[in-house]
């Protein structure tokens, strides 16, 4: 079967990251894995990110972008990853005002265009990174999701489904990878954990919620090492015309970051990725 090139998205090692970058490059690129998605520029310039990443060998594939830092300065955040050489930039999240069900939704889809026109202008993919908070209805009974696509054509917005948040928003990873063939071209590859209904599951990638009382357990997990059915993922991604996968993992818990990606990247190996 035909493979894709695997990278990692840093936020999984972020802290590693932050006291060395060009240690934690090196240790990722021993690991296997070919490019590395960016969550920040931990303090440095875009041409010293540039080097690092040009001399340990791996890709500046993509980046995950805040939307206020695109929408605050749209050509000179895009033209910041341009000189680093990314190929994607994604919209990561989006904080509770700009999301689906509210009246900035729909003024945002419009700001998200124009951030595609930007990137397209410097040859960037601009792509939306979802969770599960996308998969409400709109009135018209499609989840935002899908709502968001058909507003934003492909030529300015392309998918970068998160696995987990598609199971978690209780469908499934393979079918949306299938739905959005053509354009789904970077996969996010997360494993995860979930009995009961856990409250407060934002609270594991760093936002603060109203607190709730746990009626369940979530967590996540190496690639592999979790409720995912990994193998139809990456098959699907491939018929799919992805270009890569991305490994991430937001939280570690009892294990050490570096060695958490490392169980991903060497499961992937087992599937001969």
């Amino acid at each position: 079967m035909k493979t894709l090139p695997v990278a990692v998205q840093v936020y999984s090692v972020r802290d590693d990251a932050a006291r060395d970058f060009k240690g934690t490059m090196q240790k990722l690129k021993d690991m296997g894995y070919e490019g590395v998605e960016l969550a920040g520029l931990y303090d440095m310039k875009p041409a010293e990110v540039k080097a690092i990443l040009e001399e340990v060998g791996l890709v500046p594939l993509s980046a995950h972008v805040p939307f206020q830092e695109l929408a605050a300065d749209i050509e000179g955040t895009v033209a910041a990853y341009k000189e680093i050489g990314m190929q994607y930039i994604a919209i990561p999240y989006l904080m509770e005002e700009d999301r689906p069900g509210t009246d900035k939704f729909l003024e945002n889809i419009e700001i998200f265009k124009k951030i595609g026109e930007a990137c397209n202008k410097v040859g960037i993919t601009l792509l939306y990174h979802n969770h599960d908070f996308e998969f409400i209805k709109m009135p018209n009974g499609q989840y935002a999701l899908d709502y968001m696509y058909d507003e934003i054509p492909a030529s300015l917005l392309q998918t970068e489904l998160d696995i987990c948040w598609v199971k978690v928003a209780g469908e499934e990873p393979v079918d949306y990878i299938k739905k959005y063939a053509g354009r789904a071209p970077v996969v996010h590859l997360k494993d995860f954990y979930k009995e009961g209904k856990p409250a407060n599951m934002y609270e594991l990638i760093g936002i603060e919620t109203e607190k709730k009382e746990e009626t369940g357990k979530f967590e996540f997990r190496p690639v592999g090492y979790g409720m995912q059915d990994i193998p139809p993922v990456l098959e699907t991604s491939v018929e799919a015309g992805a270009k890569w996968v991305v490994v991430e993992q937001d939280q570690a818990y009892e294990r050490a970051p570096l060695d958490a990606v490392k169980l991903s990247r060497e499961y992937l190996k087992t599937l001969g990725w």
